[in-house]
């Protein structure tokens, strides 16, 4: 992006996709020259700092990607890639990038269930993971006829059930070969598979190609002042397995070849993140809303730190954080918007325009967007309607898994319809106005309430349940469980903390309900179906 005015950006811009194109290739053997350029430090309590090269990750991928190959994995069959922050979660994605296959990100922090439902209805045929993913995997591996191949990172793993092989990554890789010529894959043919809640029943996943990864390029390099300059070095708090830890910082930094900082976190520390980046020498951060508001409220300031900029996205930040955020870091939060079907697709960069406080910002040179109604049709400034981005567009999905009937229910005329309701004004700017559905918006993940409320019902004490959002300082919403318990059941403190740590178990522990009232029964419709709205205006 060499121009510094906006409109000249937008008018000039030309997207540069070519008909032949591999992710794996592209953020990872381009940049490996012999040189030792420097792509990733990773940094652990436990194991230390360790740094790691491009040809490091070139050599490492290319194993990995013939052991894959080896065990008879296929073009098009699904790799899972259950793992936090850390140097072979970045490698088994790039191996199956490289081989043809489809990296499917799963979050450390699920539990059973979560992961019982996507990997079975994706039909992974390999995952990598740990031992706690391992043991977590064991429990449900009789209800996963399409998982062989589990391949376990670090130590004191135990093998599942008989017939799924298991092998230690490391050992895995240690004889293979460093040779692998990535696949010739098209821009178009799928490469990830990342899965995003609705608003009823289970997950659907997403399905991306390998072109997703230059769509997202755009909206990066604005929000972060023209990305790449000399000297960058970025990192988030942000999983790898949501699409704004993957896509927002870690593809699009290999791809300009910019180092990456990894450090595998359950939970985020305000003051231990403000060390980390000083003690790095950070200069690019996606820092989400929730952990701005935790920074804010434990009063962090800055210390020897050396960023050039932060982006922020999933919730609008308000005034009041990006005034702290001015103060605190000495440069101005650029807000972004997207999500894991359309991501990025709207961006402030305050070297560009001025930031409108409450404004999500402007289309990204590249992308079309409109506020539009129902049926597609484009609406006047300053009237409310859903954000529509007109297809097609690179960074967009090419399905969801499975779900045709879903998938043609997401796009309206020549527009994807995000469910997001906004409203744009004359200069351009989008203002977010709310959900058209009942996603729950809670530290920066978007939860649907269907799976919570299909894992409620597993309790044996549950017999209705009905999850809505609730307004909250830190996180913008909590999750609130209403629930109508079995005749043999009474309501008490301890049967609610139980239900909360059942939930936490078998979701994970963003899932959980925080509150959980009992009732004696629940707001329906004439058909049955929950009038979430009212339970909202409960409060």
């Amino acid at each position: 992006m060499p121009s510094s005015n906006y409109q000249e950006l937008v008018e000039n811009f030309r997207w540069q996709v070519p008909k032949v194109f591999n992710i794996g290739a592209d953020v990872c053997d381009r940049h490996a020259d012999g040189a030792g350029r420097l792509a990733l430090v990773f940094v652990d309590e436990d194991e230390g700092c360790h740094r790691y090269t491009f040809d490091d990750l070139r050599r490492l991928s290319n194993r990995f990607a013939n052991v894959l190959v080896a065990a008879g994995l296929r073009r098009g069959d699904r790799v899972g890639v259950l793992l936090p922050q850390r140097p072979e979660t970045a490698i088994a994605h790039i191996a199956a990038f490289k081989a043809g296959l489809i990296s499917v990100p799963l979050f450390a922090l699920f539990g059973e269930q979560a992961l019982e439902f996507r990997l079975a209805n994706s039909g992974t045929k390999a995952v990598v993971t740990d031992a706690v993913g391992l043991a977590k995997i064991d429990s449900i591996i009789d209800r996963l006829p399409s998982l062989e191949r589990i391949y376990v990172v670090g130590r004191n793993a135990k093998a599942p059930i008989a017939g799924t092989r298991v092998s230690m990554f490391a050992a895995s890789i240690e004889l293979a070969s460093d040779a692998f010529d990535p696949v010739s894959t098209a821009a178009d043919e799928p490469a990830l598979l990342i899965y995003t809640s609705g608003t009823t029943g289970n997950p659907k996943g997403a399905l991306h190609a390998h072109r997703v990864l230059l769509g997202h390029l755009p909206g990066v390099e604005l929000a972060h002042d023209f990305f790449p300059q000399p000297g960058d070095l970025y990192w988030t708090p942000a999983d790898w397995a949501w699409i704004g830890g993957l896509l927002d910082v870690l593809l699009p930094a290999w791809h300009h070849g910019v180092p990456v900082l990894a450090h595998p976190i359950s939970k985020f520390d305000p003051e231990f993140a403000l060390r980390l980046m000083a003690e790095h020498g950070v200069r690019n951060a996606f820092l989400p809303p929730t952990a701005l508001k935790l920074m804010r409220q434990a009063k962090a300031q800055q210390r020897g730190m050396q960023l050039r900029t932060v982006a922020s996205g999933g919730e609008s930040l308000g005034e009041e954080l990006l005034a702290w955020g001015q103060e605190t870091f000495g440069l101005a939060i650029n807000e972004f918007y997207g999500q894991t079907e359309c991501n990025m697709v709207v961006s402030n960069d305050a070297c560009l325009f001025p930031v409108q406080p409450g404004s999500m910002g402007r289309a990204v040179p590249g992308h079309k967007v409109r506020i539009v109604d129902e049926a597609g049709n484009g609406l006047p400034c300053g009237e409310v309607g859903f954000v529509g981005v007109a297809r097609p567009d690179p960074v967009m999905f090419i399905e969801y898994w499975q779900d045709p009937l879903a998938t043609a229910q997401k796009f309206a005329g020549d527009y994807l319809i995000t469910g997001d309701l906004a409203q744009q004004n004359r200069d351009g700017y989008f203002t977010f106005v709310g959900r058209s559905d009942d996603v729950i918006t809670s530290a920066s993940y978007r939860i649907g309430p269907g799976e919570v409320e299909d894992c409620l019902l597993k309790h044996p004490a549950v017999s209705m349940a009905a999850v809505v959002g609730v307004p909250d300082p830190i996180r913008t919403q909590a999750i609130k469980a209403w629930l109508v318990l079995k005749p043999e059941y009474a309501p008490t403190n301890d049967l609610a903390g139980e239900i909360q740590n059942f939930v936490r178990i078998h979701l994970g522990a963003h899932e959980y309900p925080r509150q959980v009232v009992f009732t004696d029964e629940l707001p329906l419709t004439a058909t049955g179906k929950i009038i979430r709205r009212e339970l909202r205006e409960r409060g």
